[in-house]
C-alpha cells in the first residue's frame, strides 16, 4: 500500500492565538479509503503524525498531539483537521495521508503564523479630478507579547492600475515607528501603528487604481485591504462644423483626447 497525500490550499496565514483549519479532499471511490493520516513537518525535520482516524472510529493521536489541541472530522469527501488555538510552535507544514493502491502524490499546506493585523481606510474614495488631494491611511496592530521574530515592520504604498500589467511601489516608510503607540490602553490591548501616505493628483494618475497598505514583517508581507481610487480629467468640449473635439485641459498643451460626429448619439 501507499499513501496518498493532498490538502488544500498550498498555504495560508493565520493570526497567532485564532484557530487553524486544513481540508483533505478525499478519493471519489469509497471503498479504497481505508484510514485518513494528518501529519505536521517542520524545516529540517522528519513527519510527525498528528492524528489518524477512520470512519465511525475514535482518533489515534501522535505522542505531541492530543484532542485538547486538536478537532478532526472525516466524512464521505473530506477530512478537516482544526488546530483550536494557535502557537508560534503550530508553524510548519501539513499533509493529509489516504491509505490506498493507486498512486503515491505528496502535498500539503503550510501554515505562517503572525502577530500583526492590518487595517486601512478608507476602502472607497470619492471620485478625485486633478489638483485634487487623496489622504490614505494604514493602522498596524501587533501583539508585542506574542512576537514571532525580533525587530519593526516596514511600510509601503503599492499601486495596481487595471490598464497596469504590474503593480509598483510608489512610496516607501521603511521601519518608520514614530506613529506607534508603545503604551497601549490596557496590558491586554496591542500595539498600534497608523501610518499616512497622501498626494496631490495630477493628469498623469487619471484612470481606476487600487491603493493597498503592504507590511513586511518576519520574512513575509502583509496586506490591508486596498483603496479604490478613481481619477477622472477635466474636460473640453469644442464644435467645429459636424466634429467635436475633446481636450485634456489639464494637460500644457491642451491634449485631444477624442473625435466624434456631432450626429452620432453617444457623442
Amino acid at each position: 500500500s501507499v499513501m496518498r497525500l493532498t490538502a488544500s490550499p498550498s498555504s495560508r496565514i493565520v493570526h497567532l492565538g485564532e484557530p487553524a483549519i486544513f481540508t483533505c479532499v478525499l478519493p471519489p471511490n469509497e471503498i479504497s479509503v481505508t484510514e485518513v493520516h494528518w501529519y505536521k513537518q517542520t524545516v529540517g525535520k522528519n513527519l510527525k503524525l498528528i492524528v489518524k482516524l477512520k470512519k465511525n472510529i475514535e482518533p489515534t493521536y501522535g505522542p505531541q498531539f492530543s484532542e485538547s489541541r486538536v478537532f478532526v472530522h472525516i466524512d464521505k469527501n473530506y477530512s478537516n483537521l482544526t488546530i483550536l488555538r494557535t502557537t508560534p510552535e503550530d508553524e510548519g507544514l501539513y499533509h493529509c495521508g489516504v491509505l490506498d493502491y493507486i498512486t503515491n502524490t505528496w502535498s500539503g499546506t503550510y501554515l505562517s503564523l503572525t502577530n500583526y493585523t492590518v487595517v486601512q481606510r478608507p476602502t472607497v474614495s470619492d471620485p478625485l479630478h486633478p489638483g485634487d488631494s487623496m489622504s490614505l491611511q494604514c493602522s498596524v496592530l501587533s501583539d508585542s507579547d506574542n512576537k514571532t521574530c525580533p525587530g519593526d515592520h516596514s511600510v509601503y504604498w503599492v499601486r495596481v492600475g487595471s490598464h497596469e500589467s504590474d503593480p509598483g511601489i510608489i512610496y516607501t516608510e521603511g521601519n518608520r515607528q514614530d506613529g506607534c503607540n508603545d503604551r497601549p490602553d490596557t496590558q491586554s490591548s496591542p500595539k498600534s501603528c497608523l501610518h499616512h501616505f497622501s498626494k496631490t493628483v495630477n493628469s498623469s494618475d487619471a484612470g481606476t487604481y487600487y491603493y493597498y497598505c503592504a507590511v513586511a514583517t518576519c520574512g513575509r508581507i502583509l496586506f490591508g485591504n486596498g483603496t479604490r481610487i478613481q481619477i477622472g480629467m477635466f474636460l473640453l468640449r469644442s464644435e467645429r462644423g459636424n466634429t467635436v473635439i475633446f481636450y485634456n485641459i489639464d494637460s500644457p498643451w491642451m491634449e485631444t483626447l477624442g473625435l466624434c460626429s456631432v450626429n452620432d448619439r453617444f457623442c
